[in-house]
C-alpha cells in the first residue's frame, strides 16, 4: 500500500477511534437509559384549566378537570391515548339588552366534558433517560358543555370539536408504574349569537359611540385555553 495511502488511513482512525470508543455506551448496570414496558396502560387524571374565555370572557375557563387516560404503545417511540375527563369550570354571562355598565356578570359554574384520542411520540424512544420519557404530541376530542339557566343572551358554549397540541414527561417509579405531566393547549372555536351585534334597547349607543357587545360583526372566534395535567399510570399486559 503506498506511504499516502497508509498516512491517510492512520489519520483517519485516530480522529474517529474517540468516537466509536464513546458510542460503546454504558455497562448495563450503570446506563441511564431503561427499556419501556411494552403493553397497556391505565393513568387517573387530575389538571387544571386556565383563563380561555375568549374576548368576552363566556367560554369556559378556570377550573379543575378530572378523568382517565387509556394508552397503548404500539412502537418504540409512538402510543396512542384515550381520555375521558370532566371540567368544572367557571364562565361570564354576557348580557347584550341591558346598559353597559350592567352587561357583564359572573362567574358562574360551566361543567364540560371531554373525549379525545391522542396521538404521542416518545422523545427517547422506547427507553427512558433517569427514569425519565419525555414526549410530544396532539390530541383531537369534543367538548360537551351544559347549558348556562341564568344566560338568557342566545350563547350556549354547546359541543366542540378541539384539538390540543402538548408536551410532557413520564417519570418511572419502577417498571410498570410511573407518573405522568404534561402542558397543553385546546384550541376551539366560540361562536356568539347575533344579538351580540345590536344594540341594547335599554341603552342604545350612536354611530360614534356603539354600545353593541361586538362592533366589527365578527361571531366566530377561536381561542387557547391552557390545561395543565398530572397523573399516575399503570402499565399491563392483556
Amino acid at each position: 500500500m503506498p506511504m499516502r495511502s497508509t498516512a491517510a488511513l492512520l489519520l483517519l482512525s485516530l480522529v474517529f477511534a474517540p468516537v466509536a470508543g464513546a458510542q460503546v455506551g454504558y455497562a448495563p448496570r450503570e446506563s441511564p437509559y431503561r427499556d419501556i414496558r411494552k403493553g397497556h396502560s391505565i393513568t387517573p387524571l387530575f389538571g387544571r384549566i386556565g383563563g380561555g374565555g375568549g374576548t368576552y370572557g363566556i367560554g369556559p375557563q378556570d377550573g379543575n378537570v378530572y378523568g382517565v387516560r387509556y394508552d397503548v404503545r404500539t412502537a418504540g417511540s409512538v402510543s396512542f391515548g384515550l381520555t375521558l375527563a370532566q371540567g368544572d369550570l367557571k364562565r361570564y354571562i354576557v348580557d347584550p339588552f341591558v346598559e353597559v355598565v350592567r352587561r357583564k356578570s359572573g362567574p358562574v359554574p360551566q361543567r364540560v366534558r371531554f373525549v379525545d384520542v391522542s396521538l404521542q411520540l416518545n422523545l427517547t424512544g422506547g427507553k427512558s433517560w433517569h427514569r425519565l420519557a419525555p414526549y410530544t404530541g396532539v390530541s383531537l376530542g369534543v367538548a360537551f358543555g351544559q347549558q348556562t339557566p341564568a344566560d338568557t343572551s342566545g350563547y350556549h358554549f354547546g359541543n366542540k370539536f378541539y384539538f390540543a397540541p402538548q408536551i410532557g414527561t413520564r417519570y418511572f417509579l419502577t417498571e410498570r408504574l410511573h407518573l405522568r405531566a404534561d402542558i397543553r393547549g385546546a384550541f376551539w372555536k366560540l361562536s356568539y349569537p347575533v344579538s351580540f351585534t345590536q344594540e341594547p334597547v335599554l341603552d342604545p349607543g350612536t354611530t360614534a359611540d356603539p354600545h353593541a357587545v361586538i362592533l366589527d360583526g365578527r361571531l366566530n372566534q377561536w381561542t387557547l385555553t391552557p390545561w395543565v395535567q398530572v397523573g399516575l399510570g399503570y402499565t399491563f399486559s392483556l
